[in-house]
């Protein structure tokens, strides 16, 4: 596993190059990169064949048959492209010597100028006598002869000036400028012979697209794989089993990112079967309902993509869909409220949810009046035993929800423990049958800071609700018009 992730830690994104190649926009260091990458497929394919019996059908033999090396396309990258090409095409310098000879020759006219300089230097030195003599090129005024004024006296008549200085001139001889001539039409020569080159290049290697995206699917499922095995390995997950029956059985389930952010996470079972379908969620906040639930779900998730799973062990039968309705945003550009978010989504879960689905509801129907709120919770919790009849994973701060199991038997209750010690509380995170006893509300929100007269002022509010609990009175309705006397009538 290991020398898999360092082979294709040298593999570019081969998807991307062809890509580019396709649409006639790789540059050259794509091609190289490319060139680069095809080299490790052997050594790919030599590893990924330890890993199954030959003759069996799998995943992994196919993967091995689809990074097959494209040999004409590799040879092609290899006569091609330099070792290092420039960035960019107008640069030159992107074909390797010995791919094409008009453009080997029309190089070695431009590289040749160096020694043809220092040998024109030394002849005309000695034909001269003018020791210090230059011969030097720019890009503005070509190739010249420098003589210092001092020394103007000896400049032979063949000698044409080309530019005057402070304490030099600048001259040019047939010779020298018949060599510019050449030299500077080579150059441009080379530059255009390079990017017909590149065109053609692109070209040809058209035919080979579709080898490569064959090739940059088998690479990209061979590193999610590798991928996936190193973490199961580093974090000591399970491989789950798919079962055909309905059910969702995990032991000591875990989520995978909380657990590597807390010191000490605690595991948690759920089960689900075909008569056990709904799981009322109670408990304070901050308790885990929301990290469990999502846990569940990510472990299911981890499954069906063929991944093993953070948990000790976990069968899970067929499951189609997974909906969730979880956290409160809202979509003011488009006129909905957060509650309105809430409804939508609750009814895109109640329209395409199936028996097979997996559903997390948490906390829905806090975004109207108690009532209202309560109201909805329980009708859409009954339509998801009935109707649906997902398996789901219901979290709810309502506890008249906590009586649904007695008129559903495949509604069960369990909460998240929690233990109050004098005005504070311990979250235990462990999840346990019945429902929970209380909310904790008041002392999470002493935890959060709430200042302790607004936390004194709501206990002896809340005491007086309790104590009023068994005399309520109907809710009255904000928008309802104001009741009359009779004798208004």
């Amino acid at each position: 596993m290991h020398d898999l992730a360092a082979t294709l830690a040298h593999v570019p994104d081969i998807e991307r190059i062809t890509t580019r190649i396709a649409l006639l926009t790789a540059r050259p260091r794509d091609l190289a990169s490319l060139r680069d990458g095809l080299k490790q497929l052997p050594a790919l394919r030599e590893q990924v064949a330890r890993c199954f019996i030959p003759g069996d059908s799998c995943l992994l033999r196919d993967i091995h048959d689809a990074i097959a090396v494209p040999e004409a396309c590799a040879d092609l990258l290899q006569r091609a492209i330099a070792t290092e090409p420039a960035a960019m095409v107008r640069d030159g310098g992107v074909f390797a010597r010995g791919f094409d000879a008009e453009l080997d020759e029309l190089r070695a006219l431009s590289e040749n100028a160096g020694q043809f300089l220092v040998d024109l230097e030394a002849r005309e030195r000695a034909r001269t006598g003018i020791a210090n003599l230059r011969v030097e090129y720019n890009r503005v005024h070509g190739f010249y002869i420098e003589v210092t004024n001092g020394q103007a006296d000896k400049v032979p008549d063949d000698y044409r000036r080309r530019q005057t200085l402070k304490n030099c001139e600048r001259y040019i001889t047939p010779e020298l400028k018949a060599f510019e001539d050449k030299a500077l039409s080579a150059q441009d020569r080379a530059l255009a012979r390079e990017k017909l080159l590149y065109e053609l290049l692109l070209a040809d290697l058209a035919p080979h697209i579709v080898c490569l995206q064959r090739i940059a699917s088998g690479i990209a499922q061979l590193d999610t794989i590798t991928a996936l095995a190193a973490h199961a390995v580093r974090n000591n997950w399970c491989m789950p089993q798919l079962a055909e029956e309905p059910c969702l059985t995990i032991v000591e389930g875990r989520h995978p990112v909380v657990e590597n952010q807390i010191e000490r996470f605690i595991a948690n079972d759920c089960k689900l079967s075909d008569d056990r379908r709904l799981l009322l969620i109670t408990g304070p906040n901050m308790g885990g309902k929301s990290t469990f639930m999502r846990q569940v779900a990510l472990i299911t998730l981890l499954a069906y993509v063929g991944s093993y799973v953070p948990a000790t062990s976990a069968t899970i039968g067929p499951i189609d869909r997974i909906f969730t309705r979880i956290g409160a945003s809202d979509d003011l550009a488009n006129g909905r409220s957060t509650f309105m978010v809430e409804m939508t989504e609750s009814a895109t879960i109640l329209n395409g949810a199936t028996e097979h689905s997996l559903v997390l509801m948490d906390e829905v129907g806090r975004g109207t009046s108690t009532f209202d709120g309560l109201a909805l919770a329980w009708a859409i919790a009954r339509h998801l035993i009935e109707t649906s009849r997902s398996f789901t994973l219901f979290a709810t701060h309502y506890f008249e929800l906590t009586q649904l199991p007695e008129q559903h038997p495949s509604a069960a209750n369990v909460h998240l423990s929690a233990v109050e010690h004098k005005d504070s509380i311990v979250f235990l995170h462990a999840v346990q049958d019945g429902p929970a006893s209380q909310s904790y509300g008041l002392q999470v929100a002493q935890l959060a800071g709430v200042p302790p007269s607004v936390i004194r002022a709501a206990r002896k509010h809340l005491a007086r609700l309790e104590a009023q609990a068994l005399d309520a009175t109907p809710q009255l309705d904000l928008f309802a018009p104001a009741p009359c006397d009779e004798g208004d009538a």
